[in-house]
């Protein structure tokens, strides 16, 4: 196989990364699932009767809609934190401070995902 890297790539271990492809494809599938949803999601509040709370708290109550919100708040944090993660890779040039943000994203991604799925959970079984 041809390596068209040059040699200060290869001495510095510079190149194709193995999780870079499947990085790409996690952001593209996460966009694709995300069509659906979003879609799903504007008509089902569109057509809500009104828009109070008790109405919103009602249709969350639904098992079905309880779990595809779950999905879009899920499926978009990951979404968002793959895609910053890239931003961040690509203009921060110091490896600690790239580094301590990519963390810093992808823990408050992961809590913002928990606390996300705990306050529908919460609300779609009465403890409101």
């Amino acid at each position: 196989m041809n390596d068209l890297r040059s040699p200060l790539a290869k001495v510095k271990g510079l190149g194709v990364s193995p999780d870079a492809s499947h990085h790409f494809w996690l952001q593209r599938l996460t966009a694709l699932a995300l069509i659906p949803l979003t879609l799903w999601f504007c008509f089902s509040i569109a057509l809500l009767p009104e828009a109070s709370y008790a109405h919103v708290v009602t249709w969350l109550s639904s098992p079905f809609n309880a779990v595809m919100m779950i999905l879009i708040v899920i499926i978009s944090f990951q979404h968002a934190h793959l895609g910053l993660q890239v931003i961040i890779e690509d203009y921060i040039a110091d490896y600690r401070y790239r580094l301590g943000t990519i963390l810093t994203v992808k823990f408050i991604s992961y809590f913002m995902m928990a606390l996300g799925v705990y306050s529908i959970l919460k609300i779609s079984f009465g403890g409101v």
